[in-house]
């Protein structure tokens, strides 16, 4: 079938950042002797107790074997070619049953182990793009000037990827952390194969985006389709579910591990449709089944602000922001060839910012979690108390919420200092002072001191985003400049007014108690880096160990 360098990747606890390449297992004096990838092809089951085979093909029958059937499989020493054969066929039937589709072909499908996996990937990119990359995630305070932002991705991105499906190469390759015994967890292989079939009846090489809003809505389609899927296969695979006793999962230390990812902020960033995603499916599916599902192949969400709220789906498209650039002599606005030359993060961008505080350590988070987003606003909980499965973040919090635009632009002077404009726009006046209310707030946690009307500056000592503000508010517009000092914020952009003077005291902002405080009712449990061309995220296929991994960061991040 074709074509495009798209990849999607389902992690157990997190992916972040580029798409990942095949790689060939590492080598060298010091190598680990890895066992050979299994790499299965399809072949007819020999399978004596099976249902007799149907006359043509037909949903829940693939390659010789039933959804419902037992498979003579042990991977407790690893999986044979012809274990994984049965295996991924019999897969193939059960994500039939629940989605509905008939796959048109065979998708191979490889298994390799987790060091083979984190050795991949040597792309290079321009001095412009890095510093465009490098600047965004500045900009919302997840990466500091310290650190290179394709690499603290690639660390989240090899943290624990549980595979990935290529519509290239039409094949899945899993990924597991057993490096002695290849073993299959077979909800991660349902969820790639899922990726299979969507590609084969929509052609996911024709879904691309170039900023992290777009690939966010495309993925609340694409990977919240895989999710919604995932999580009817967990169903039937538990205890008095239709497949119970029979659906393969690996072994203590095997491919259902995961490990803390290095950065939470930009593993929230990605996470959003996979949060999100399943309800948005969900909503779609009982409006209209999955002959509605399967039409917004072809009518996609156009923010992710219409997957966060799915009643605002072809409701409320975002507004396309204007920006003229204003930078002074000295300056040069930062142009990518290989992507846009702005950048629009959207909700999920936003909201990411403001929970990313929570979990990275220092400041005062209590004050912070009071008057922006705590724990009970941030999770979305059962009504018995329990991290939501389906849909276990709440990216619609208050001082996210009300986002319906933005723009980005970067700037860089012959020093190689970078500066940045940045420009919101809201559903009305009120959400934008709310959100520049919650901004400040945000400032001060990362150590920003206000040094005159609407400036603001963090010292060298204080964190990694040392530099000077700028935040105005105009009617439903809020508009922040960003330089290395505050002498140097009108350079970035002329109109900024940033003279040094004694601050106007700052009304407490009131909006901000309904926003982060954790005196609220929990939420129940719902219904069922930005490449240049392709809307490629990370997938995440456990839920349940992400809800262990937001405890445990939580409490790390209050120290």
């Amino acid at each position: 079938m074709r074509r495009a360098s798209v990849v999607f990747l389902t992690a157990v606890v997190v992916l972040a950042g580029l798409s990942p390449v095949a790689a060939a297992a590492p080598g060298g004096a010091d190598a680990v002797v890895e066992p050979a990838p299994v790499e299965a092809t399809m072949q007819t089951a020999d399978n004596e107790s099976a249902p007799a085979d149907p006359e043509s093909d037909r949903l829940g029958w693939e390659n010789g074997y039933w959804h419902n059937e037992t498979i003579d499989v042990d991977q407790s020493d690893g999986l044979t070619e012809a274990e994984l054969n049965a295996t991924v066929s019999r897969s193939m039937a059960r994500v039939e049953m629940i989605r509905g589709l008939e796959f048109d072909m065979d998708v191979p499908v490889r298994i390799i182990t987790r060091s083979e996996f984190a050795s991949s990937g040597n792309a290079s990119y321009s001095d412009d793009f890095l510093t465009f990359d490098d600047t965004k995630f500045e900009a919302l305070f997840l990466i500091g000037e310290d650190e290179d932002s394709i690499e603290v991705q690639d660390a989240n991105r090899g943290a624990s990827v549980g595979g990935y499906y290529s519509p290239a190469a039409d094949s899945i390759v899993l990924v597991t952390d057993n490096e002695s015994t290849l073993q299959v967890d077979e909800l991660t292989l349902g969820h790639e194969l899922v990726h299979a079939i969507q590609d084969q009846e929509f052609d996911l090489s024709t879904v691309t985006s170039q900023t992290r809003d777009g690939a966010n809505a495309n993925s609340g389609l694409i990977e919240g389709d895989a999710n919604y899927v995932q999580q009817r296969y967990r169903e039937r695979c538990a205890e008095g579910g239709e497949w119970a006793d029979t659906c393969l999962s690996p072994s203590t230390n095997g491919s259902g591990g995961g490990a803390t990812p290095p950065n939470m902020g930009v593993y929230f960033l990605n996470y959003q449709p996979y949060s999100d995603g399943p309800t948005f499916i969900g909503a779609q599916r009982a409006a209209g089944g999955w002959e509605r599902v399967n039409s917004l192949y072809g009518d996609l969400p156009a923010s992710a602000e219409q997957v966060i709220h799915p009643d605002r789906y072809r409701s409320d498209a975002p507004t396309e922001v204007e920006l003229a650039d204003e930078h002074g002599e000295g300056w040069e606005r930062v142009t990518p060839e290989s992507r846009l030359d702005y950048a629009e993060v959207g909700q999920s961008g936003v909201a990411a910012m403001f929970v990313y505080p929570l979990y990275a350590g220092g400041g005062d988070v209590q004050t912070y979690a009071r008057n922006v987003v705590g724990p009970q606003t941030w999770l979305n909980y059962t009504e018995s108390g329990e991290i939501s499965q389906v849909d276990p973040l709440n990216y619609g919090f208050d001082a996210a919420a009300g986002w319906d635009g933005d723009r980005m632009h970067f700037y860089r002077n012959a020093d190689g200092e970078t500066g940045y404009v940045w420009r919101l726009v809201w559903d009305s006046p009120e959400e934008a002072t709310e959100f520049r209310a919650a901004y400040e707030e945000l400032l001060s946690y990362w150590g920003a001191e206000q040094v005159g009307t609407d400036t603001y500056r963090i010292d060298e000592d204080a964190s990694a985003f040392a530099d000077a503000f700028h935040v105005t508010v105009e009617g439903d517009t809020v508009t922040v400049v960003n330089a290395p000092t505050v002498d140097s914020l009108s350079a970035v952009r002329s109109s900024t007014d940033a003279q040094l003077s004694t601050p106007t005291a700052t009304p407490s902002p009131a909006a901000t108690d309904a926003a982060g405080t954790d005196t609220e009712t929990p939420s129940t449990e719902g219904t069922g880096s930005d490449s240049a061309t392709t809307t490629s995220a990370p997938g995440f296929s456990v839920v349940a160990a992400l809800a262990g991994l937001l405890t445990v960061a939580l409490l790390a991040g209050r120290r």
